[in-house]
């Protein structure tokens, strides 16, 4: 059994950096003390929840944002399927990249503990496997950022009219010591019936590989909000076996008010 609260990151998080290609201009979308909580459905089961959230820390005396990732499964699948994982960013606040980065995760058994800290100016990543007690370097692409990192990075660099239909665009990153090459298309605007009410979104077709995970290649489908928050709503993958859901449940603290129509 796959972890759905690792598949939900690893779709959404990295999908959100390609909106950095639309603008030059930083909007600062966000502030200290954003919270954002996901409930994560497998098939018509509640089977997770996954949360993030923003604090203000100091990396070698350096002021930087601290974002939190934490998910676990609950219910019946948390009885089959323990997944308790906690993710970890310390980012820049003026440019919005990546320092230091921590994976520190259980899923049914399975565990896996590294940091890794990015050195920009020389395009490299140092991997700590702290289970294995090993240290790697690997070369990265210019503006990679990590797992959680790129959700912050999207939201300082939001398109407005310069985003096409049907047009695709490529993002990189660097997660568990590779780098990755995403591709995303854009489907066009629609409005999603949520627990807040109406919420205007646009909407997003990510080109994932067709594996173990999932079923072709134009599985996933993933909603945001259409404003200056640029808030994950909804996404829907179809695995091999079985699909998962994923919707805000929860938020508080952001720094623009929530685009909602109630009639």
């Amino acid at each position: 059994m796959i972890s759905y609260v690792k598949t939900f990151l690893i779709i959404l998080i990295p999908l959100l950096n390609i909106f950095s290609c639309f603008s030059q201009e930083s909007k600062s979308s966000f502030k200290e003390g954003e919270w954002f909580e996901f409930r994560i459905y497998y098939g018509i089961f509640n089977a997770s929840y996954a949360s993030l959230e923003l604090s203000k820390d100091t990396i070698s005396k350096i002021p930087v944002f601290h974002a939190k990732g934490y998910g676990k499964t609950t219910g019946l699948a948390r009885l089959f399927f323990k997944v308790e994982d906690y993710y970890d960013s310390y980012f820049s606040i003026e440019k919005t990249q990546p320092i230091l980065f921590k994976r520190n995760i259980y899923e049914g058994g399975y565990t896996k503990n590294v940091e890794i800290l990015f050195e920009h100016q020389k395009e490299i990543a140092e991997v700590y496997n702290k289970k294995k007690g090993t240290r790697n370097k690997f070369q990265i692409k210019e503006n990679t950022q990590d797992l959680i990192s790129a959700f912050y990075y999207l939201r300082n660099f939001y398109p407005d009219e310069f985003i096409k239909l049907n047009q695709s665009f490529s993002i990189d990153m660097f997660f568990d010591n590779e780098n990755y090459v995403f591709k995303l298309k854009y489907l066009g605007k629609e409005t999603l019936e949520t627990k807040f009410g109406k919420i205007p979104c646009l909407k997003f077709r990510p080109i994932v590989q067709a594996d173990r995970i999932f079923r072709e290649q134009e599985s996933v489908t993933l909603w945001l909000s259409d404003d200056k928050n640029k808030v994950p709503i909804r996404l829907k993958a179809d695995l091999l076996i079985g699909s998962i859901k994923a919707d805000l449940e929860n938020y508080k603290n952001l720094k623009y008010p929530l685009i909602v129509n109630f009639n």
